[in-house]
């Protein structure tokens, strides 16, 4: 077998599909319990790994936590590329909807704001949110490319703008949103983008 079979059989080997299902079961975890009563412990044990491979990596349980929650998030809140940046902003803000209205959506949105508060924390949360804001970002871009915009406004102040009121229904409210909920946010955040006001 040459080098570079190796090298790629080494790539996604045991590593990648241990680290998967770490990742797996933690948000089975958070599913069931909540993020306060979710331990490494139990996530090895239910993964069937060492709890030192975990540490290893990960190296706390919010730490853990957080990367699950990134991990999902990349799945369930894909860039969109509909050719309009309101049809961007429609199709990113209709699947944080559809994330949020899932009890793993949910639960891991209450996990973020309920969480203590610690140096690691602060920057692993700064990590999750500075990850999902830049990757949304290229949905500006394009519009700036496309000439729909004659500059960029900021990019995180738009985002931010997009998803605090769903953040807001879902955990404080606890009133649903729907698709004619996010069509009105991207109403009032294009007429802002158009006005200057971001």
């Amino acid at each position: 077998m040459s080098e570079r079979r190796q090298v790629q059989r080494r790539t996604g080997g045991r590593s990648a599909r241990v680290r998967q299902a770490v990742l797996d079961t933690t948000l089975a975890l958070l599913a069931e319990r909540g993020a306060e009563n979710v331990s490494i412990a139990d996530v090895a044990a239910r993964a069937a790994v060492h709890e030192t491979s975990i540490y290893r990596r990960w190296k706390t349980r919010e730490g853990l936590i957080v990367a699950a929650m990134l991990a999902h998030s990349e799945q369930a809140l894909p860039v969109p590329d509909t050719g309009s940046l309101r049809g961007d902003l429609t199709a990113y803000a209709a699947s944080m909807v559809e994330m949020v209205n899932s009890p793993l959506g949910a639960r891991l949105i209450r996990a973020m704001a309920a969480t203590d508060d610690s140096p690691e924390l602060a920057r692993l949360r700064d990590e999750f949110w500075n990850t999902r804001l830049d990757s949304a970002g290229i949905m500006i871009d394009r519009a700036v490319t496309r000439g729909e915009l004659a500059t960029a406004p900021d990019a995180r102040l738009v985002f931010e703008v997009l998803l605090a009121p769903v953040h807001f229904q879902v955990l404080l409210t606890r009133r649903p949103v729907d698709d004619r909920y996010t069509e009105r946010i991207v109403d009032l955040v294009m007429n802002g983008i158009a006005t200057g006001g971001t």
